[in-house]
């Protein structure tokens, strides 16, 4: 890949060579050197104002464009945050988006990773570090091969957070933030009223802490936020980041 220099060098040096050949044909004509030199300038100087306005007149035809994306290598959004906070939701709505626009894209999620790849896998501190470092694991392999990968794990240590960053490399952490009181209310499947009553053990906002991410690339308050005006915020952080 050359750089910006190396490009202008190449076009002055050429238009150089073309210009001395110009003159040198010219005089092999004439026989004179003041007019094959001025015709040598005047030739080149008319092609450069031609193929200049040439060129914009084409960038403004959008006929034959095929889009180039920023970052063909893939990244991992991270999403992150308290159970019923809105992470698949709106990971979903995301996903939706950017296949939309063309872009290759794998859904890891939280519930479906667990009940196929690995159930044996409990709640405990030790067994929800596992988990992680698995899902890391994935994440990065279909990352490294140029998949758009949605994750929503809980995810509540910021020691393993850390990890799959460090880990998986191209890696933008998507906090949702949301009241415990909120996730509480909404608890599509029961599990806060369970936890609460004794019958889940270990559970995230309950009787389990979440540490919050201290410098994420995108923080959502989906108490507060719609599905679109969040899908957007995100969409925004990944066009900064080059990777769509």
């Amino acid at each position: 890949m050359e750089n910006k220099k190396r490009s202008a060098m190449k076009t002055v040096t050429w238009r150089l060579i073309a210009t001395l050949t110009t003159i040198l044909l010219s005089y092999i004509w004439l026989r004179e050197w003041a007019a094959s030199f001025a015709m040598g300038i005047t030739i080149n100087v008319l092609k450069a104002g031609l193929y200049y306005f040439h060129e914009r007149g084409w960038n403004l035809i959008h006929w034959g464009r095929t889009p180039v994306k920023a970052n063909p290598g893939g990244v991992t959004i991270w999403f992150t945050g308290l159970p019923s906070s809105g992470k698949s939701t709106i990971a979903d709505a995301l996903a939706g988006t950017l296949r939309e626009k063309g872009f290759k894209v794998e859904r890891l999620d939280g519930d479906m990773i667990r009940k196929n790849l690995w159930g044996e896998l409990g709640y405990t501190k030790q067994d929800r570090d596992e988990n992680i470092r698995r899902a890391a694991f994935l994440a990065g392999l279909l990352t490294r091969n140029g998949i758009m990968t949605i994750t929503t794990f809980i995810s509540p240590y910021r020691e393993l957070r850390q990890y799959a960053r460090e880990s998986i490399g191209a890696f933008v952490e998507v906090y949702v933030k949301c009241p415990v009181e909120i996730c509480m209310q909404r608890d599509p499947k029961g599990l806060y009223r369970k936890a609460l009553a004794g019958e889940i053990s270990n559970f995230t906002g309950v009787s389990d802490p979440y540490e919050e991410p201290l410098n994420p690339e995108v923080l959502i308050d989906s108490n507060k936020e719609t599905v679109e005006a969040s899908v957007t915020k995100v969409m925004d952080k990944l066009r900064e980041l080059r990777h769509i």
